[in-house]
């Protein structure tokens, strides 16, 4: 354990169907770094899992999303899995909340299909960004250049393809978030 990330709060926002490691491997390697995630759920209840093809096992959330603000942390990690940022993205509070931490200039890290929500949230025109495959077309639809790497790292936005690439996105996710805020993070939003 290190303390990169010592007296850093972490948002996590989920919903029901988000990838189950994509929440537990980022999770953790915030842990591992001294920081303080935080787990939010839209209506404050506990979010079924997916792993592969089957539900996986239910996660408590830390907090509702009603109620917090982009103010008290320090980024945020957007988790994967076809429903979860499908679910997420209709809600206006969690967009709202997701584009705020683009105007303060925090640093996001959103993995799989969590880049759904950066669509929504209207925060990739100029951006370079990878996701699952499937989301491609979306994403440049939104403005964003698209690669297909392991890991894109670009002012303050650290986005991956699958959960196979988690031990980068984990690495560059805390890199970022040790680093802080990115003036470049919001002149883009």
């Amino acid at each position: 354990m290190t303390d990169t990330l010592r007296n850093k709060k972490i948002a996590v926002l989920i919903s029901d169907g988000f990838e189950e490691s994509e929440l537990e491997v980022p999770v953790q390697a915030i842990r591992d770094a001294g920081g303080d995630p935080v787990i939010i759920t839209p209506d404050g209840q506990r979010a079924k899992g997916w792993e592969h093809d089957h539900w996986s096992t239910p996660v408590d959330p830390d907090r509702a999303l009603d109620g917090v603000d982009a103010d008290a942390f320090d980024g945020l990690v957007l988790p994967g899995g076809v429903m979860n940022p499908d679910h997420l993205r209709q809600n206006e509070g969690a967009v709202r909340f997701v584009r705020s931490f683009f105007e303060e200039g925090k640093p996001v890290a959103a993995i799989c299909h969590g880049p759904w929500m950066l669509v929504e949230a209207d925060v990739l025109r100029g951006r370079t960004v990878t996701s699952w495959p499937s989301l491609r077309t979306d994403l440049r639809n939104a403005g964003a250049s698209w690669v297909d790497e392991e890991v894109v790292v670009d002012r303050g936005l650290v986005t991956s393809r699958k959960p196979d690439d988690l031990p980068a996105f984990c690495r560059k996710m805390v890199e970022e978030f040790a680093e802080g805020r990115h003036r470049a993070q919001r002149a883009s939003a």
